[in-house]
């Protein structure tokens, strides 16, 4: 494993957490058992994050188009989720993680927007790593919120057209404080974006790796970080 003292760490990684299906299924297991299996890596990856000091981690829990998949995985995810954050809040507070969350929570189950709202409050004087969850979450949705509220504002006569700029979006979103990342980091070998951080992740270091997410463990993280040192960020400059 990679040494953390010998490396540039990232402050803000994003993760899309993919595979959990194809290691059920390579296993012949039900894809639920997958996503059971993940949990381990969240703990080993928000752990971890913590410990390299990170200023935030953003993990892709749950996109704007899961609600395709099927009735029972999706009641499944529901019910889950919840369950994780009781078994795990107290861990991550500990550490002193600042959990927040980051999508549209209407269409979730109220029981899962109540524990999310406890998880929050629960740790939200914490001063660590922040780990924001994103959760029925999309790109283009945050970015059509964003300018939803943007032109509330220019209705009430609280903000003009023409000085509407990048910061003016950016502050906008989801979580502002939290706005561009260093690293992005997807498992189990697809190399696409799938609608997750579209305007965060504008000039993010991009690193695939074709290890599932259940079996996601800190020294992967750190080989992703140290393929991050091997790359040269220019920013648009020479």
């Amino acid at each position: 494993m990679a040494d953390a003292n010998a490396l540039e760490i990232p402050k803000r990684i994003a993760i899309i957490m993919d595979g959990n299906g194809r290691w059920a299924t390579q296993r012949g297991l039900p894809r639920i058992e997958g996503h059971r299996e993940g949990e381990k890596a969240v703990t080993a990856a928000v752990l971890a994050g913590a410990e390299l000091g990170l200023e935030a981690m953003t993990l892709y829990a749950f996109s704007t188009e899961n609600w395709k998949r099927p009735t029972d995985e999706v009641r499944f995810l529901m019910n889950f989720n919840r369950e994780l954050l009781d078994r795990r809040v107290a861990e991550f507070d500990s550490n002193n993680v600042k959990i927040r969350f980051i999508g549209r929570r209407e269409r979730t189950p109220k029981a899962l927007q109540r524990k999310m709202a406890e998880s929050e409050s629960t740790t939200g004087r914490n001063t660590g790593m922040k780990l924001n969850v994103a959760f029925n979450y999309g790109g283009r949705a945050e970015l059509v919120d964003a300018m939803r509220a943007i032109g509330e504002e220019i209705a009430a006569g609280k903000q003009k057209p023409g000085s509407i700029n990048e910061k003016t979006i950016s502050k906008h979103l989801y979580v502002p404080d939290v706005v561009d990342y260093d690293l992005m980091i997807r498992t189990a070998g697809e190399s696409r974006i799938s609608n997750f951080l579209l305007w965060e992740i504008a000039y993010a270091e991009l690193y695939f790796t074709p290890v599932t997410w259940p079996d996601f463990r800190k020294e992967h993280l750190m080989e992703a970080i140290a393929e991050y040192n091997r790359r040269i960020r220019k920013f648009g400059a020479i």
